[in-house]
Order: C-alpha cells, then sequence, then structure tokens
C-alpha cells in the first residue's frame, strides 16, 4: 500500500485532532474535519490502511485511533520540511520572527537583553522556553567540542617547579603545576614557549598525533621529557573541559499537566531524571553530534525523538525536540523541549528557532560591546 494524498490528509486530520483534544479520533470525526467528502465507511477503510501501515493505532476496539511513533515521525518530518521551505523563499530573520506574536518576540527579548553573563543567559532562556511552550526545557552550557588549543605558556614558579598555563578555544584557561628533574634558565623556557605554540596553536587533542608529538620532541633535544609532562597536561585540561557540561533545566513539573504523562512512577522517574541530569548530559552529547552531521554545518537544525527513538528510558513516552546553538570561539551547545508525543510540534520549533536567533544576536551584541562577563 501507498501513503497517497487521501491517505495523508486522513493522517493528519487525525494526529491534528488528537493533537488538539488528547481523545481517539473516530471516522465521523475526520468527515466533519476535512475537506474530503467521504463516507465514514470509506474513511473508515482508509483508517483500516492507515492503521495495518503502522501509522495510527486503535487503543480500544470500540474506540477512534491515535498516531503511532511512526505516524508523529510523518507529520513532524513535514512540519520540518515546510518550515525550512518556508525560510529559504522569505528572509531568515522575518521567517523566525513570523512564528511568535510581537508582543511575546518583545517581552523575549528584553528578558535576555537584561541579562549579561552566558551562564544566566542560558538559563533564562530556559525558562522562556518552558512557559512559553507549557513543556519541560533543558539547555546544554558550552561543550568544547573537538577544542582546539589556542595558547599554552609556560612560566618558572621555583626551582623544579613550572606553571603551565593552557588557554583553549573560547578564552577557557586552565593551570597545572609540574615538576622537573632540571631548572629551566630563561631563554630555555623562551625556546619550549616558541615551540609548544608554533607547533600546538589551532590543533585540536586528535591533531596532535604521533607524528606531531614525536616532531617536537626532536626538536626539544634534552627538554624533551619537559614536552612529554607538558602534553599530557594539555591533554588533560582539554579532556577535562569537554566532559564538564553544565546542563540547565526549567518546567520538569509541566509534565504533570498532560494526562499520558502524570502516571505516578512515570512521571517520578521523568523528574528523576531531570534532578540527577547525568542521562541528560549524555543525551544531549549525542544530540549535538547527531545534529551537527546532519545540518552539514547549518544554524538551527531541528531534531525531533519520538518516543521510542529516545535514549533516555524515562522519556520513552515523551518527544524531544533538540536544536544546537553556536556562538563562535568554540561556544556549542544544545537546546531541548520534552513533551507529551501529542505536543505542538509545529509551535515548538518555531519558537526554538526563534529563541535560538536571538540567544546568538544576543550574544554576539555583547560581546562585540561589553562581553558576556
Amino acid at each position: 500500500m501507498e501513503l497517497d494524498a487521501r491517505k495523508i490528509t486522513i493522517l493528519k486530520t487525525i494526529i491534528q485532532t488528537y493533537l488538539e483534544t488528547g481523545e481517539p479520533v473516530g471516522s465521523r470525526t475526520i468527515s466533519r474535519s476535512s475537506d474530503l467528502k467521504l463516507s465514514s465507511a470509506t474513511i473508515r477503510n482508509e483508517m483500516s490502511d492507515l492503521e495495518q501501515m503502522g501509522y495510527i493505532l486503535q487503543p480500544h476496539t470500540s474506540s477512534g485511533r491515535i498516531p503511532s511513533d511512526k505516524g508523529y515521525r510523518f507529520y513532524v518530518d513535514e512540519i520540518v520540511k515546510e518550515k525550512d521551505a518556508a525560510l529559504k523563499e522569505r528572509d531568515a530573520e522575518k521567517a523566525e520572527l513570523a512564528e511568535v506574536t510581537e508582543e511575546k518576540q518583545s517581552e523575549n527579548s528584553l528578558m535576555i537583553s537584561r541579562v549579561d553573563r552566558l551562564e544566566d543567559l542560558l538559563k533564562q532562556m530556559a525558562r522562556i522556553l518552558a512557559v512559553s511552550t507549557n513543556y519541560a526545557a533543558m539547555i546544554s552550557g558550552p561543550q568544547y567540542n573537538r577544542t582546539k588549543l589556542k595558547f599554552v605558556q609556560l612560566s618558572r614558579v621555583e626551582t623544579g617547579k613550572l606553571l603551565i598555563v593552557t588557554v583553549l578555544e573560547g578564552n577557557i584557561i586552565k593551570n597545572s603545576m609540574v615538576d622537573t628533574a632540571e631548572t629551566l634558565d630563561d631563554q630555555e623556557l623562551l625556546n619550549l614557549n616558541i615551540l609548544l605554540n608554533n607547533n600546538l596553536t589551532g590543533l585540536t587533542m586528535e591533531q596532535i598525533n604521533l607524528d606531531v608529538i614525536s616532531k617536537m620532541k626532536q626538536q626539544a633535544g634534552e627538554q624533551r621529557e619537559v614536552v612529554d609532562m607538558v602534553l599530557n597536561e594539555i591533554a588533560e585540561a582539554i579532556r577535562t573541559n569537554e566532559e564538564d557540561l553544565n546542563i540547565y533545566t526549567e518546567g520538569a513539573t509541566n509534565i504533570f499537566k498532560y494526562p499520558e504523562l502524570s502516571d505516578r512512577q512515570q512521571a517520578s522517574e521523568l523528574l528523576h531524571t531531570f534532578e540527577k541530569k547525568d542521562e541528560l548530559k549524555e543525551f544531549l552529547a549525542e544530540s549535538a553530534a547527531m545534529e551537527e552531521a546532519a545540518s552539514e554545518g547549518k544554524k538551527n537544525g531541528i531534531q525531533v525523538y519520538i518516543g521510542q527513538e529516545n535514549q533516555v528510558q524515562s522519556m520513552k513516552d515523551c518527544s524531544v525536540v533538540t536544536a544546537n546553538y553556536d556562538l563562535g570561539n568554540g561556544l556549542r551547545g544544545t537546546v531541548g523541549i520534552v513533551g507529551p508525543k501529542r505536543m505542538d510540534y509545529e509551535k515548538v520549533v518555531g519558537t526554538l528557532r526563534t529563541l535560538m536567533s536571538q540567544l546568538q544576536n544576543t550574544f554576539n551584541d555583547k560581546k562585540n560591546g561589553s562581553g558576556t562577563g
């Protein structure tokens, strides 16, 4: 069987009606809601086909139908496709601003513009998303994926001790102290600093391979052991920085507003996930990698995970919509909205895109002005 135009219309009507009511949808409702002008019997036959194809389910023998995860997936893909096409036809900023009312947009923009620090900016954005959508929101703090080394400075603190200052992409500074078996004079320190920065500046940890290390040790001569210690400290600085992922959440209790998620045990598991955040960190990190690969460098790409597509066990009955933000200088992270499978996908995608754009514009304005603090 093929998903022809008539079946698509019926499927969309079922999904849109279920999103609004939360109740199974019957053939009579479809005949009243659509322009198909088909008999209830014909609609029931089409619904039977859609059920056989896996797009809808009949929860009870005498009830109407509800969308399956496959049905939601088709619906979401259509929404994203339509919005992507609209963005190509119109100016990107106008298309994004059209997703919310001017009053709400002005309010959100004002709230964001009052915040100075990036951490506070992300927390504020999470609150805005939770209030705007009536779902739960989560945002990962900047994760320095494939972090590049910006600069390294060796300084002698006292005899036999070196201070290593490692500056990473995004102007993140990591300090560490190492003991050396020999005392280095000023000229030797200068030569080592030149050697390290000439060979390592702009490289990620993956790019600092055996060839690079071998070449540096050869050039270092008698100080090859010092170079080896410094490289270990740089690797540790990058590793801990990439693992240090903060998650900001808001609106977790919004899940109680939706009957399908308000089961006591189910709600408790979801709240536990939002409180502990370990699974959220892993999920957002993997989502960021998948989205970056899928978007091929395009900003504000949207990923939607429906039901069983979610890797977090407590979210198997939820939908999660995510998008990456990129503030430049290595400041990258992911925004996610969690709600029932019958969430208002069109509103969520529009709100997410708008606030993502505002976040990036606000941060860039602050960076070009007084800075983020």
